[in-house]
């Protein structure tokens, strides 16, 4: 009984340490101090895949020279590296669960996936179900002789090593939702309920499966008398009701066509489940990457109008009580969404006087025309006054000025979260007028600016009204004789992209009741590869990481979305970064031969000579190369300086309205 106590006593001590350990392994001041700490040598292509075991102390690489080395890294050393027997260029490698660290997984472009057992390096399975190249390998501690598949031929396979079987079964098969031409790039599995699986295929939408229940109404359909039989119109659902949750951020299915007007392809790359399981988190290819909060689930703010309240003389701009007027907002027939429940109005109270130092320099960076510094203010004091709907206003139009890819989405947001905590919001309903025609949305945009009108007669004739109002009337005259106009033909989200692929029903349902991000992320750029991850650094998820084209890697705060350090991690390209399971250690690697090291370098040392210092004009230089045409961004790549593109936003071919009025640019 005494030894058991010890043992006891022994287990939770270490707990305890690993629980301290893992909740303050990454803080500011660590990431503030990241530097590179060693260069592992041994590969000869691309490194295209990264993976530490449970326990940190082995990091398994692939590469495009078909060979996989599994490393220690804490001591810089190779432990061993063997061929894979693939023929083509390894885009994913996994440690199996429950397996001692001794069976290693591994997918590739020539469509196969291979089964290693490290302590013989023998491949002793070799699965060629897939008909293209295998982009991502899952695998979840709930079923440890389980694992995941997800290839470019559109389907997610599941493998169970204990069967005699060499073969594979389909999970999932995109293509009987969205066409022979969907191609799936990523898939990961929640780690606190392993029956939850992510995967991210090409187009803006993200889905979200739940295992149990694909399997559960597989099981039903082979024990139902009647499965062998059905008539001409029978049509057996490949998955139930509910098994299918769909994420989109609000404004990419809107800009598809232009997108694809102009080359530029959306496509997810990475996907990663929070730590706790509750986040999901997505590098968009060609666009930014985003947070979806998987338990308060918000629909896209696509349009959502105001009703009448006060006056315009009593209440504007956030700066006084409402006197407890609730905010209604209706829905108009246009099938546009509506946030669940209904806003209540908060008072508002004077900003303690550290925010209102805060306040004021963001309003000066936003008098400078320094569009992100005012953001990342503005953001910094959102945080701490989540209430106060002068700073929603005022970030909005800071949002609307850098007119980088998202802004005005995001402003849009901004500007309804305004008036939901002050509905007779001056300026964040003329600013929601402006961000809903910009987004094309002409028709509505007209209607929101005619309500702005009734709401503040006094404003109906100010220059910005006037300009807004051309700017509409002239959309709506181009577009009176266009059959693709906004208001016809269903929901602008579920519009085809011009490909020749076949959108079944049921996909239509499901995009059609995707769910919203939560926060976006900006400044890198993710065009050029299609294997660029983004993920959480620290155990509770406090940053977020990404690689990028210029070949830097990027981290942001994950609560204020605020860039706050950038680092030169490639020559060429970062695309994969695997943060350390329980220490403030990342490893990277992209398309040099080599993985880097990378942890808080001691005070003591010399300046880190990889420290991107200029953060706002990497960011500014990846919007204006996510922007370019494909001869442009070769040239960026050959190392040519692009004229013709401006150094302030980037966000598209929206031009400045010079003759906007005090009611939309001052902040308050």
């Amino acid at each position: 009984l005494a030894v058991v106590n010890v043992a006891l006593v022994c287990f939770v001590q270490e707990r305890g340490v690993l629980g301290f350990e893992r909740h303050y392994h990454v803080t500011d001041p660590f990431i503030r101090r990241l530097g590179l700490e060693a260069e592992l040598q041994g590969h000869s292509g691309c490194v295209n895949c990264l993976e530490w075991n449970e326990k940190g102390d082995l990091l398994a690489s692939g590469s495009d020279d078909q060979h996989t080395i599994v490393w220690d890294p804490l001591h810089h050393k190779k432990l061993l590296s063997m061929h894979t027997g693939h023929t083509a260029n390894i885009f994913s490698v996994k440690f199996l669960p429950h397996s001692g660290d001794r069976i290693l997984i591994t997918g590739a472009a020539d469509s196969k996936v291979h089964v290693h057992d490290l302590t013989v390096k023998e491949t002793i399975h070799m699965f060629g179900d897939h008909t293209n190249r295998v982009k991502r390998i899952a695998t979840a501690p709930m079923w440890p002789n389980t694992f995941w598949s997800a290839a470019e031929d559109g389907l997610i396979r599941q493998y169970d090593l204990r069967e005699n079987s060499k073969r594979s079964e389909v999970l999932i098969d995109l293509t009987e939702y969205c066409g022979q031409l969907v191609e799936a790039k990523c898939l990961t599995v929640n780690p606190q309920d392993n029956n939850y699986l992510a995967v991210g295929a090409s187009g803006p939408f993200v889905r979200l499966y739940d295992i149990r229940m694909i399997h559960n109404h597989r099981k039903s359909m082979k024990q139902s008398p009647s499965a062998g039989v059905h008539t001409f119109c029978d049509r057996q659902k490949p998955l139930p009701d509910g098994a299918a949750q769909y994420y989109v951020a609000g404004h990419l299915p809107v800009k598809l066509p232009d997108y694809n007007n102009r080359l530029r392809v959306l496509v997810a790359t990475y996907v990663t489940f929070s730590p706790d399981g509750t986040e999901l988190l997505v590098n968009m290819g060609g666009e930014q990457v985003y947070l979806f909060d998987l338990t308060y689930k918000q629909r896209p703010y696509t349009f959502l109008l105001p009703k009448k309240c006060h006056t315009s003389g009593e209440v504007q701009n956030g700066k006084t009580s409402t006197n407890g007027v609730s905010n209604g907002i209706h829905l108009h027939s246009n099938g546009f969404r509506l946030s669940e429940g209904r806003a209540h109005v908060s008072p508002q109270v004077e900003l303690p006087p550290y925010l209102e130092r805060i306040k004021q320099q963001a309003n000066e960076a936003f008098a400078c025309q320094l569009w992100t510094q005012a953001i990342q203010l503005y953001s910094k004091a959102v945080q701490k006054a989540p209430n106060n709907a002068m700073l929603y206003g005022n970030r909005a139009a800071a949002y609307m000025k850098r007119k980088w890819d998202g802004d005005h989405y995001d402003a849009l947001r901004d500007c309804l979260k305004a008036i939901s905590l002050n509905p007779c919001h001056l300026k964040a309903h003329f600013r929601l007028a402006r961000c809903l025609f910009e987004l094309k949305y002409v028709a509505e945009a007209l209607e929101c600016l005619d309500d702005f009108k009734g709401k503040f007669p006094e404003q109906a004739h100010s220059s910005a009204c006037d300009a807004l109002d051309r700017d509409i009337n002239a959309a709506l005259f181009s577009k009176s004789d266009n059959a693709e106009d906004k208001k016809g033909g269903g929901p602008i989200r579920l519009r085809a992209t011009g490909r020749k692929d076949s959108i079944s029903e049921d996909e239509m349902v499901l995009r059609e009741r995707s769910y919203d991000y939560k926060f976006r992320y900006c400044g890198h750029c993710n065009t050029t590869t299609d294997i660029k991850e983004a993920n959480f650094f620290g155990s509770n998820a406090q940053y977020i990481v990404s690689g990028s084209d210029d070949g830097s890697f990027f981290i942001w705060e994950k609560e204020t979305t605020n860039l706050v350090r950038v680092l030169q991690g490639d020559e060429s390209i970062v695309n994969c970064l695997q943060p350390h399971p329980s220490y403030c250690f990342l490893a990277t690697s992209g398309i040099d031969p080599v993985v880097r090291l990378w942890n808080p370098r001691p005070e003591s040392e010399t300046l880190n000579g990889r420290v991107v210092i200029d953060m706002e004009g990497a960011s500014q230089a990846n919007q204006r190369r996510m922007n370019a045409d494909p001869l442009e961004v070769m040239l960026l790549n050959m190392g040519y300086r692009i004229t013709g593109l401006t150094s302030g936003g980037a966000g598209g071919s929206d031009d400045e309205d010079s003759s906007e009025g005090q009611v939309q640019c001052r902040p308050s």
